[in-house]
């Protein structure tokens, strides 16, 4: 497919691979890794990569450089696995900015969606992690797949559909979903409520591109939950990185763009249909969230292999301003029993 389809793109066409950005080097160093595999495969085509906030270069950067290149239109690509927030709404906003400014023609692709490749590669995390356990039972073992969390219920939901995959795919006894932040149920509450099925093993899947402060928090979850429980056996599969598949994923979503595909759900978007529960926030104006903390470059350094979560207390003090300036609209379930409310005034976060 590369030396076929993407051999016929001009020259003056090029590709931009947008990350979120972090906090945590090791996390900007692992999407760095895999949006240079990408490029390598695209050797005839001018990639570069951006970040939304924290990290360098940003988006920007990023297209000035492919402008220097002397390239007149840009495929954009959202390293995200759903489409929520960042996706539908900051990206765009940045990237439409960009383009009134200086005239550059941006064709925008889809995130990475739920996808086989990407159910490939999560269902390979998951046999790394149990294919050293021997007598491994997986019709009496429970599957928790932890999405991100997001104020758009579109991109939950899909969260929840690869779980069910996943289930289905092993044969797991059980499949649940929870998330990291914003909805509900999270990590904590979540395993607690889950323990009480009954279940001796629980294998948790945080469903993430990369390494980072969340996914240290999941996995300090996990282990305050283990400690009370310890007649469950718990074991942390690894998340997505640089897998082979994920690559393959978004080589797709650029063919996509290429040849006109490119095809998002709008019938389940919050902002163009009056979705249950969310019939307010049609037509919201598309604009960034993130533009304080653009560039920010106040990365972590402690960790060498994974993040710790070591530095979170120093993070807290320094980006407080961040963690409140965003005018998101109020998600209409901020005070569920089983949301961030069950972090209020504690000093497990």
């Amino acid at each position: 497919m590369i030396s076929g389809l993407f051999d016929k793109l001009d020259s003056n066409i090029g590709i931009l691979i947008i990350g979120h950005g972090s906090r945590n080097s090791h996390a900007t160093d692992e999407f760095a890794t895999l949006a240079e595999r990408i490029k390598a495969s695209l050797s005839n085509i001018p990639v570069e990569y951006g970040y939304l906030e924290f990290s360098c270069p940003t988006i920007a950067n990023a297209l000035d450089t492919l402008r220097g290149n002397s390239v007149k239109k840009v495929i954009a690509l959202p390293a995200m696995l759903f489409a929520a927030g960042h996706a539908k709404n900051d990206i765009p906003a940045v990237l439409n900015d960009y383009s009134l400014k200086t005239g550059l023609e941006i064709i925008y692709g889809r995130e990475l969606g739920i996808d086989n490749s990407m159910v490939c590669a999560a269902g390979e995390r998951i046999k790394e992690s149990i294919n050293s356990k021997s007598e491994f039972p997986l019709n009496k073992t429970l599957l928790v797949v932890v999405g991100r969390g997001s104020s758009d219920p579109d991109a939950n939901s899909n969260v929840s559909k690869l779980t069910r995959m996943l289930v289905e795919s092993f044969g797991f006894a059980w499949g649940e979903t929870v998330y990291s932040g914003v909805t509900f149920p999270l990590v904590e509450p979540g395993l607690r409520k889950l323990v009480k099925l009954g279940f001796s093993r629980i294998v948790v899947f945080p469903y993430f591109l990369f390494s980072g402060v969340l996914v240290s928090r999941i996995r300090k979850y996990v282990q305050l939950v283990a400690l009370d429980n310890p007649d469950i056996e718990f074991i942390n599969a690894g998340y997505l990185g640089n897998h082979s598949k994920v690559r393959e994923t978004f080589i797709s979503r650029i063919s996509e763009a290429f040849t006109g595909e490119n095809t998002m759900n709008c019938s389940l978007c919050k902002y163009r249909s009056n979705l249950l529960g969310f019939e307010s926030e049609v037509g919201l104006p598309q604009v960034s969230h993130h533009n304080h903390v653009e560039g920010l470059m106040q990365s972590c350094n402690l960790c060498e292999i994974e993040c710790t979560g070591e530095c979170d207390s120093q993070e807290k003090t320094s980006l407080n301003e961040h963690e409140h300036e965003h005018e998101h609209p109020i998600y209409p379930h901020s005070q569920h029993p089983f949301g961030p409310v069950t972090l209020r005034n504690s000093k497990r976060t």
